[in-house]
């Protein structure tokens, strides 16, 4: 980024929001867009914790329009799924991305900017850690509050909203999904690995901090961020589970640009403020080390139950028809 010492701050602003508009256009985009502002700066590692989540983010929805889910849910039930994940996906890049971009503003300007986050609506509560982390640098503490910060943000307009709770985490299949943790987010390491865990009570505030936590935790251990870094480098993100699996099962998800369109999004600015002053110190205490995080055998167990239930539930059907 050069000249950006001598622009007004209408002008960064301007800038900074037709960006976010553009890499804004889906989860490809945003998965990308993560990804590279996080090979620029190193420093803001949740950066590369929101590609690798948004990656998974990915994977989810391309696997609605695979074989297995085709024959397991109905044609609205999948498209309220997508767009679950969809308005989720949009709606932190939104806030998080003008945050991030800001603060490439103050690196080449030599000065924090923080003030104009205002102009993006982004919480108090961000605005106070942006300033703390440029004051001390604290990468851990900062990471910890975006996670904090984007869980809230999705609480009430995604999770708590009528339409996703009456279509999405009300129906039978999400609370048997929910249960048998069919849920997980992964990051693939040499060798066909699996790492991750699985997300349980994914509605609950608490359970969807502490999985980001958790995985933060997980990829930038030393043991295995060399090998999430490479996976990412080397690996374009299609939204296809065939990404990364090495099974021969590879084309059992489409592409996500051939499967899905263009979302158009509208949200209320009013409903993107969730901080009131609450404290949030519980937040930053330490979670215990996870025990598990090499989940390959255990997802293939998994995928094969998935598999069974929807050759019974295909059966099932079929039996209704004749009837």
């Amino acid at each position: 980024m050069t000249g950006g010492s001598h622009l007004d701050e209408k002008n960064i602003i301007a800038l900074i929001k037709n960006t976010v508009r553009k890499n804004n256009y889906d989860n490809i985009s945003r998965t990308q867009s993560y990804q590279d502002f996080f090979l620029r700066h190193p420093e803001i590692k949740w950066s590369f914790l929101a590609s690798m989540v948004s990656r998974n983010a990915g994977y989810c929805m391309t696997d609605l329009k695979g074989v297995w889910f085709q024959k397991l849910l109905d044609e609205k039930t999948r498209k309220a799924l997508f767009l679950t994940y969809e308005d989720a996906n949009w709606l932190i890049f939104s806030d998080a991305y003008p945050q991030l971009l800001l603060y490439e503003w103050s690196k080449t300007a030599g000065k924090p900017l923080f003030h104009l986050l205002d102009a993006f609506h982004v919480s108090a509560f961000m605005k106070k850690e942006w300033v703390l982390f440029w004051e001390r640098g604290d990468m851990e503490r900062l990471m910890t509050s975006l996670i904090i910060n984007e869980q809230h943000l999705i609480q009430k307009p995604v999770i708590e909203g009528t339409v996703f709770k009456r279509k999405v985490f009300g129906t039978p299949f999400f609370l048997f999904q929910d249960l048998f943790h069919f849920s997980t987010v992964i990051f693939p390491g040499e060798g066909g690995r699996l790492y991750g865990f699985s997300v349980h009570d994914f509605r609950k505030l608490k359970s969807r901090i502490r999985l980001g936590r958790s995985l933060a935790w997980l990829l930038f251990h030393p043991d295995y961020y060399g090998e999430f870094l490479t996976f990412a480098a080397k690996t374009v993100h299609t939204g296809s589970r065939a990404d990364y699996e090495p099974s021969s099962r590879l084309r059992m998800t489409p592409y996500l640009r051939t499967a899905f369109p263009f979302v158009s999004h509208q949200l209320d600015e009013k409903k993107r403020k969730w901080f009131h002053g609450q404290p949030l110190d519980r937040w930053y205490r330490p979670i215990p080390v996870p025990e598990t995080i090499d989940l390959t055998d255990w997802l293939i167990k998994k995928e094969n139950q998935l598999h069974a239930l929807a050759i019974a539930n295909e059966y099932v059907q079929a039996k209704r028809k004749k009837i």
